[in-house]
Order: structure tokens, then C-alpha cells, then sequence
């Protein structure tokens, strides 16, 4: 039964869901290291967390973007009569 719910779009959305937690978890360990740049010993620029976070953004914009699309399209479906709500009529 919770087969018929996975299609393409449902895992996009998932798969970009999952890049941004992994995004999270990389910028969150950049801020907490952020205070020892400067530093001779330091891993990060101030240039290097900008674009990471640039980066991470962008990942959130496009997820954003894959589910939008995803939810016109699945609602262009069911007006046409194509779509799961469709069927169980």
C-alpha cells in the first residue's frame, strides 16, 4: 500500500530533503569552528563559510523549487482526472 505513494517526485523531494540535513550538519560544525578563524591553526576562511553557506541555500532554494513544481503538477493531474485522488472515486 505504501508503495503506490512513491513515484519520482516523491523521492526528489526526499533525496533533497536528505542533502540539506547533510548540508546542516556540515555548516553547523563551519559555525562552530567560525571562531578560530584568523587563526594560524584555523581549517576556514571567511571566504570559504560565505560559499558554504551560499551553497546551502542554494540547496534549500531548490528543494523549495522541486516540491513547488511537484505540487503543481500533481494538482494539474488530479484536476485532469490522472492523479491517486482520481482513481478511488
Amino acid at each position: 500500500m505504501w508503495l503506490s505513494h512513491v513515484n519520482a517526485s516523491v523521492l526528489k523531494v526526499k533525496l533533497a530533503m536528505a542533502i540539506i540535513g547533510i548540508s546542516s550538519i556540515h555548516l553547523l560544525r563551519t559555525f562552530i569552528e567560525a571562531g578560530n578563524i584568523g587563526s594560524p591553526n584555523s581549517r576556514f576562511t571567511e571566504t570559504g563559510v560565505m560559499w558554504q553557506t551560499i551553497i546551502h541555500i542554494t540547496f534549500i532554494l531548490s528543494a523549495i523549487g522541486i516540491a513547488y513544481v511537484d505540487k503543481l503538477s500533481s494538482a494539474s493531474m488530479q484536476a485532469a482526472g490522472h492523479g491517486p485522488q482520481a482513481e478511488r472515486h
